[in-house]
């Protein structure tokens, strides 16, 4: 069975306009590390809820659309489609 890489995009429950991207192998783990404050750019921000997640079978092309959504013109894609 192939290992997938997700990137997400997580959304905070408490201050619903922050928005975090990332990627991870194990998405439902990263998101309890979010959750549990094990992730200090987040932790201020908890509760998270998945907003978005797109499984990749490459983790080099994941890594490389984590860094587009992180780019100016992948944020303003992010909050048009994702």
């Amino acid at each position: 069975m192939p290992t997938f890489h997700y990137v997400y995009t997580l959304q905070s429950l408490s201050h619903p306009s922050q928005i975090y991207t990332g990627q991870t192998a194990n998405l439902r783990n990263r998101l309890h590390q979010h959750n549990a404050g094990k992730v200090p750019h987040t932790s201020k921000f908890r509760p998270w809820q998945i907003r978005s997640a797109t499984a990749f079978r490459s983790p080099t092309r994941a890594r490389a659309f984590e860094r587009y959504l992180k780019s100016g013109s992948g944020r303003a894609f992010l909050h048009r489609h994702l």
